[in-house]
C-alpha cells in the first residue's frame, strides 16, 4: 500500500494506482479528455495535469502512479493555466463549427473548454477538407480530430480490428486509415464503437434524417417505422426523459407524433427470427456435417467481421436474416398485401441502436421482397435506417413526457419477452433455446432455465470473455456459448478453430454488451451503459405476459395466412439469406 495526500487529504491506495484513480476515490475532480480506463491511458491531451510538490514539472494524472509520501495538488493556478493553454492549443487545430456539429451539446472538448473558462475566440487553422466518402455508414472528419487516440485503442484493444492507426511522425502525425490494409469497406465491421468513444465529432454515423423527412412529406409515400428492442432502453437519455417515463408506449407515441403512418415493433420480427433460426438449429443438430457450431446471424457487424476475418466459416452462420431485414421483407410483401397498396409506395424505416444496420439495409442481396415481382427491381426491403441518436434529434421540440402512451400498430406490432432481450448480449441465445425446447418437447421451459446467458455484472462490459453452458433438450445435450465485442469474438472463434472448445450453437454480438451498447446509442463519455440498459430489457421480458416467441399471436397469423410454416419455401425466399454472397 502507498500513502499520499491529494489537496491535503490523506489516502492509502494499492501499489500501481494512478493519481487520477486515487483522486476519484476522494471525489476530487480532475478533467480528462483522451482518457479511457484500461483502454487509452496515454496522457496525450495533457488536460489532466497535476502538480506534485517538490517536482519541477507537471504530471498527467491518468498514467502517473502514486508514490509513497507524494503530495498532489490538482487545482493550483499553475495547473489551471497549463490545462487552459493545452485546451487552447487543441482548439487551435480543431474546426470549431460547434453549432453545425453532430456532437454539439455532447462534446467533451466543448465541456472542458467551458470548465476552464476558454470563452474568447481561439485562432484556428483553416479546416482541413473532408476527404471522405459521405455515403458510407461511418464518417470521419479529420478537421475535428484532436489526436487523442481513443479510436485507435478502442478498435485495437476491444474490437481487435485495427482499422485506425497513427500515420506520420512528429508534428505531421495524425490519426487515420492505413490504406495499405484496404479501404474502410474491406477492413471495418462498422460496429461504431469508435464513434461512441470519440470525445468530439471527428467520428459519426451518417446522418439520414433529411431523407426521412423527405419521405415523410411525400404524399405518395406510406411511412412505416420499426423500432428495435434496444432503442427503448436508451431513447430517453438524450432528451432528458426519466426512465420511468421512457416507456415503450410513449416511444411509440413520440414516433407517431412525427407524422409517420405506421409504427411497428421490431420485436415482432425478432420473434419471427427465433422461429426460423430455432427451426434451423434443430435441423442443424439433427444433420450436423461440420466440426464447427452454428452461429447467430442477426448482427451485421459480426457478419462483416466473419466475412473479413474468417471467410471460410461464413457458411456456419445461420441463414436467418436479422429481425430488421425480416421486417422489411414482410412489410413489402405481406403487409403491403394486407393494406392493399403497391409495395413501392411503402417507405420502410428502421430505428436501430446500431451504425452497421445502415450498411445492412443497403446490401443488395437482401432485397428479396422486390424479387417477388419483376416490376420492382430497385426496391429495397428496408429503405432507411436511423440510429437512436438520430431519433433523439428528430424528437427535439416534442414534449415527449406529456404524450399519452399508445400501443404499436397491428399486424406487425406484437412482441414477446423473448424478443425484447434480443437487445442485450445472450438474449438471442436465450430466446432461441426457449422456443427450441418447446419445438422438441411441446412444453415451455421455465424462462429462468437459461440464465447462464446473462452477462457477468462484476466485469467491465468488454472484459466478459465468453459464457458457456450445456443444456439438456429432451435427452439431447446442446453445448452453447455467448460473447460480445469483436475482440472476444475473435478469441472464441480461434479457440473453436484450434479444437480447444466445442459448441453446437454460438451467439456473437459485435458491440460489448450487445445492441444495448451499440454504435448508434446515446453517447455518455466515459460511461459504459450496456449492462444497465440490458437490465431494463430483462425487466420488460419479466413483465411481458407472453415470454416465448412461438406464442406471438401475430407471428402465428403470419405463418397461417402467408408463410405456411418455418423454413417453408416462401420463408426461405423472404426470411433467409446467404451471407457468403453479401457485398461488403
Amino acid at each position: 500500500m502507498v500513502k499520499l495526500t491529494i489537496n491535503g487529504k490523506p489516502i492509502e491506495v494499492a501499489e500501481g494506482t494512478t493519481i487520477l484513480d486515487a483522486a476519484r476515490m476522494l471525489h476530487i475532480h480532475i478533467p480528462t479528455l483522451c482518457y479511457l480506463k484500461d483502454i487509452n491511458e496515454v496522457g496525450a491531451c495533457r488536460v489532466c495535469l497535476v502538480e506534485v510538490e517538490g517536482k519541477a514539472r507537471l504530471f498527467a494524472a491518468c498514467n502517473t502512479v502514486c508514490e509513497e509520501g507524494m503530495s498532489v495538488l490538482t487545482n493550483t493556478a499553475r495547473v489551471r493555466s497549463a490545462r487552459k493553454t493545452n485546451v487552447e492549443l487543441i482548439l487551435s487545430q480543431h474546426h470549431t463549427s460547434c453549432t453545425s456539429c453532430v456532437r454539439d451539446g455532447n462534446c467533451s472538448l466543448q465541456d472542458i473548454a467551458k470548465e476552464l473558462n476558454v470563452l474568447g475566440p481561439v485562432k484556428e487553422v483553416d479546416p482541413r477538407p473532408l476527404r471522405w466518402d459521405t455515403s458510407l455508414a461511418l464518417i470521419r472528419d479529420d478537421s475535428k480530430c484532436i489526436q487523442c487516440y481513443r479510436c485507435v485503442n478502442e478498435c485495437d484493444k476491444v474490437q481487435d480490428l485495427h482499422v485506425w492507426d497513427i500515420l506520420g511522425t512528429g508534428k505531421n502525425s495524425r490519426v487515420g486509415l492505413d490504406v495499405r490494409r484496404g479501404d474502410l469497406t474491406q477492413i471495418c465491421s462498422l460496429c461504431g464503437q469508435c464513434i461512441t468513444h470519440c470525445p468530439t465529432g471527428a467520428l459519426s454515423a451518417r446522418d439520414d434524417t433529411d431523407r426521412f423527412y423527405e419521405a415523410l412529406y411525400d404524399p405518395e409515400k406510406i411511412t412505416v417505422v420499426q423500432i428495435a428492442p434496444a432503442v427503448r432502453s436508451a431513447y430517453g437519455e438524450s432528451i432528458g426523459l426519466p426512465r420511468e417515463l421512457a416507456t415503450e408506449g410513449r416511444m411509440a407515441a413520440a414516433v407517431k407524433a412525427l407524422g409517420v403512418d405506421y409504427v411497428f415493433d421490431t420485436n415482432f420480427s425478432a420473434d419471427l427470427t427465433i422461429m426460423e433460426e430455432g427451426s434451423e438449429l434443430l435441423e442443424y443438430l439433427g444433420n450436423r456435417k461440420s466440426q464447427y457450431p452454428m452461429f447467430t446471424s442477426c448482427c451485421p457487424g459480426w457478419v462483416r467481421f466473419m466475412k473479413i476475418r474468417y471467410p471460410d466459416m461464413v457458411t456456419q452462420l445461420s441463414s436467418a436474416k436479422s429481425p430488421q431485414q425480416m421486417f422489411g421483407a414482410v412489410t413489402k410483401s405481406y403487409f403491403a398485401q394486407r393494406i392493399g397498396v403497391d409495395p413501392s409506395r411503402i417507405f420502410s424505416v428502421s430505428i436501430m441502436p446500431c451504425s452497421a444496420k445502415k450498411y445492412e439495409c443497403d446490401v443488395p442481396e437482401l432485397n428479396d421482397a422486390a424479387h417477388l415481382d419483376p416490376g420492382y427491381p430497385d426496391m429495397k426491403d428496408v429503405d432507411l435506417v436511423l440510429t437512436t441518436r438520430e431519433l433523439s434529434r428528430l424528437l427535439r421540440g416534442i414534449d415527449v413526457a406529456s404524450l399519452k402512451e399508445v400501443p404499436f400498430d397491428s399486424p406487425l406490432g406484437a412482441g414477446t419477452g423473448a424478443a425484447v432481450i434480443f437487445g442485450r448480449t445472450g438474449g438471442v441465445m436465450e430466446a432461441a433455446l426457449r422456443s427450441a425446447y418447446y419445438l422438441v418437447t411441446g412444453e415451455n421451459p421455465d424462462p429462468k432455465t437459461f440464465c447462464e446467458m446473462h452477462a457477468d455484472p462484476s466485469l467491465p462490459v468488454y472484459a466478459d470473455a465468453w459464457r458457456e453452458a450445456v443444456y439438456d433438450v429432451a435427452g439431447t445435450k446442446v453445448r452453447v456459448a455467448v460473447t460480445s465485442g469483436l475482440g472476444n469474438a475473435g478469441r472464441l472463434v480461434d479457440a473453436i478453430r484450434k479444437g480447444e472448445v466445442q459448441y453446437d450453437f454460438v451467439e456473437i454480438m459485435a458491440c460489448p454488451g450487445g445492441c444495448a451498447g451499440g454504435g448508434g446509442q446515446p453517447i455518455h463519455d466515459g460511461e459504459e451503459l450496456a449492462l444497465c440498459r440490458g437490465d431494463i430489457l430483462d425487466s420488460l421480458d419479466e413483465n411481458n405476459p407472453i415470454r416465448y416467441s412461438h406464442e406471438n399471436p401475430e407471428v402465428i397469423t403470419l405463418y397461417r395466412d402467408y408463410m405456411e410454416k418455418p423454413l417453408s419455401e416462401k420463408a426461405h425466399h423472404l426470411l433467409h439469406t446467404s451471407q457468403k454472397d453479401w457485398t461488403l
